[in-house]
């Protein structure tokens, strides 16, 4: 089934995902991870792109970000893919782009899923074999969302804010959110959501976002699955492990 063409609301977060022509390295040395966040940074305040979440990983990229204007994430993903690309040829004597085409993303339910988001992020390291806690690999936001440190990148949420009235608690509650693991309903229907360009959130959520903007957001389920225990899973709401307040 071909993708539907992407599309984007104002305010609204997406994850998002890039990778590198046929599973090709894009970072091969500390200088790549650098240049690229520095790139990040520069694109999202150009275009009014609040990034909530990263992971660089050594063959692909995801980003949680909110654009505030329309066309703001395009042109974000277009100045990344164009500046990083010249940069990764010249310094590797490549040709042609070092990306696999156009970058995937879902339009996400930040009410009830950005912190899903956010771990599932995170984690990619862990579920890579590249790290064994999400804290000992130094290119993702996780040291910023978990540990406090400071990183002009990130801008939080609001329900990342709602962990907690202040600080402490915020990075405290957050912590326990990496203590289980992600339901692997939910780990699937992100994944398929972002490579075929769906939303990603509850029901009530998708029909909006259908209405809204009078095109279909999710796969049509198939005959007796409509029923099914692992459809209802998907279609319900997140519930977080920890008490937001």
């Amino acid at each position: 089934m071909p993708r539907l063409a992407r599309f984007v609301v104002a305010g609204h977060p997406q994850n998002i995902l890039i990778r590198g022509h046929n599973g090709m390295a894009v970072f091969n040395a500390e200088a790549d991870y650098c240049y690229y966040l520095n790139k990040l940074a520069e694109a999202a305040k150009k275009h009014q792109c609040d990034i909530h979440a990263y992971v660089l990983m050594p063959n692909h990229i995801h980003l949680l970000a909110t654009p505030h204007k329309a066309d703001g994430l395009a042109k974000m993903m277009q100045i990344l893919g164009r500046d990083y690309g010249r940069y990764f040829n010249a310094t590797y004597q490549h040709t042609g782009s070092p990306w696999e085409g156009r970058y995937r993303a879902s339009l996400v339910d930040g009410y009830n899923y950005a912190l899903f988001c956010y771990c599932y992020i995170e984690q990619n390291p862990i579920r890579a074999g590249l790290a064994q806690n999400a804290s000992d690999y130094p290119w993702s936001s996780y040291r910023s969302n978990a540990l406090g440190k400071y990183n002009a990148l990130i801008t939080q949420h609001d329900l990342y804010l709602k962990l907690g009235k202040f600080e402490s608690n915020r990075l405290e509650q957050y912590c326990i959110l990496f203590e289980k693991p992600l339901e692997l309903a939910y780990l699937a229907q992100l994944r398929d959501a972002t490579n075929m360009a769906w939303a990603f959130g509850t029901k009530q959520f998708k029909l909006q976002i259908s209405s809204q903007l009078n095109r279909r957001v999710e796969r049509l389920p198939k005959g007796g699955d409509r029923k099914s225990e692992q459809y209802k899973q998907l279609n319900a709401n997140f519930v977080l492990p920890v008490k937001v307040v």
